[in-house]
């Protein structure tokens, strides 16, 4: 929908010879619960077929046309069986719609005093009979975690969430465009990504020459509303000690306003940054921070122009709907098998952090040898404990396919003396990862999320975009 809120078409299937009332009320059952959760829907109108539900191919068809007609607000599509249902019907309906979206396919409960001739759905036998057809088809779908359930339960509900967030995923997907402002640092051969098998996924990179949005940002001048708004913002974001210039501050609002501008004009949804050395030699200040506001705001941004860090950090945000951040694979923690630490200079969203203020001041490692005059803009602080979710995913050129690997921990709140951006991981078997990440040439970049996500991009990125993962438990 225009407004953000999700939308699903939604197919009631009934069969005949059962009690037609069952599919009825079925109907207004799922309605009522999708409205009362906030979602919109699109429905056969109430005329179109002798029930209002879809039983025959011609119901399908009609199905079909009136969701073609709203194809452009349709998120998903759920497949609810009152009764057993006409298989012929639902594929119809999808098929000749090509909406090409996520599906879910849910059956209601029987109840045991209700299974005489007269009240019986038999939705158990009659899902079995649409998924067989679904699959004959070549269409992906979503099964409930239960094989039959009530439309009104609290199971149900919850299979709803997670659909919705695999619905954000691949829609988001299919259509991201991913910015790639700069080359990626010399040294960093692992930054390489492969535009062409991405694209096949539909994930665009578009690119633009650092020093366009350096000169930019150069020709702004100082008293320029749009960064006088900026320094405000900065100023509000975090803590900023009193030994930073006010002109540091300033190339950082006008870097940050250029960035923005030129991610609003291309339609970008994440990007990768080259972050240094460049910027820090030819204009004087680092990206962290432009890259922390714009992931706070849900535009995700990686570091050394990490364009598959960029899209896993994306993927993230969709499937949780907040805020996502690249980390390195760092740190062992002491003799903790179990525990890592991860780190950056960093470009963390705010939310990352604790209740304190964050600490925006220069870079600490390149402020070594570049200047510390030339990297202010790091976001310094200790990721707050809770759930987690990783991803990273990359592209194997040699086998012509996207590949990538997942899993659920915890941001912990041990002590680490490290300076940056520090999140402390405790993850099971986190050797068995380890192992799996250099047997298989990862990169060292991984992206994270503040909430439980996994099974979410399970479904979506292998069910849905036909990506190799691996999960890990």
């Amino acid at each position: 929908m225009k407004d953000g809120t999700q939308c699903f078409a939604v197919i009631v299937g009934t069969r005949g010879f059962f009690n037609t009332e069952l599919a009825v009320n079925g109907k207004k059952d799922i309605l009522d619960t999708l409205a009362s959760m906030g979602y919109a829907t699109v429905i056969m109108p109430e005329d179109a077929t002798p029930t209002g539900c879809v039983e025959t191919t011609e119901d399908g068809i009609a199905c079909a046309k009136h969701f073609v007609q709203h194809a452009e607000e349709i998120d998903g599509i759920i497949v609810t069986l009152p009764n057993f249902g006409l298989e012929l019907g639902i594929v119809a309906a999808i098929n000749e719609s090509k909406l090409n979206v996520p599906v879910l396919l849910h059956a209601e409960d029987d109840d045991l005093d209700k299974v005489d001739v007269a009240h019986r759905r038999d939705s158990f036998c009659g899902k079995l009979s649409v998924a067989n057809n679904l699959i004959q088809y070549g269409i992906p779908f979503t099964n409930t975690t239960l094989h039959t359930c009530k439309v009104t339960g609290e199971e149900f509900k919850k299979d709803v969430l997670k659909f919705a967030g695999v619905c954000r995923v691949v829609n988001g997907l299919r259509k991201a465009r991913i910015g790639a402002i700069g080359a990626r640092p010399a040294d960093f051969q692992t930054m390489r990504v492969s535009e062409k098998l991405m694209q096949r996924s539909g994930v665009t990179v578009v690119t633009v020459d650092h020093s366009e949005i350096i000169f930019d940002a150069l020709r702004l001048a100082d008293d320029d509303p749009a960064v006088t708004a900026k320094l405000a913002e900065i100023r509000a974001y975090g803590t900023i000690p009193a030994s930073v210039p006010d002109k540091n501050i300033v190339k950082q609002a006008k870097y940050t306003v250029v960035v923005e501008r030129w991610i609003a004009e291309n339609r970008i949804d994440a990007a990768g940054i080259q972050c240094w050395t460049s910027i820090q030699k030819n204009y004087g200040c680092a990206t962290c921070l432009t890259m922390s506001m714009l992931g706070e705001s849900k535009v995700p941004c990686a570091c050394e122009v990490d364009i598959a860090g960029a899209i896993s950090m994306l993927a993230l945000t969709l499937a949780s709907d907040n805020a996502s951040a690249l980390l390195d694979w760092n740190n062992n923690y002491g003799d903790d098998r179990n525990k890592c630490i991860n780190t950056h200079c960093s470009n963390y969203p705010k939310s990352f952090f604790g209740t304190d203020d964050i600490e925006i001041s220069e870079l600490d490692v390149l402020g070594t040898t570049l200047g510390k005059d030339n990297c202010f803009g790091a976001v310094k602080g200790k990721v707050r404990k809770g759930p987690m979710t990783y991803l990273r995913l990359s592209t194997d050129d040699y086998t012509g396919t996207v590949r990538a690997y997942l899993g659920e921990g915890d941001f912990t709140d041990d002590p680490c003396a490290m300076s940056g951006g520090i999140a402390i991981c405790a993850i099971d078997n986190l050797q068995k990862l380890m192992d799996h990440i250099v047997r298989n040439g990862y990169e060292h970049h991984v992206a994270m999320v503040r909430t439980h996500v996994a099974a979410v991009l399970e479904e979506a990125l292998g069910n849905y975009l036909g990506w190799r993962l691996y999960r890990h438990v």
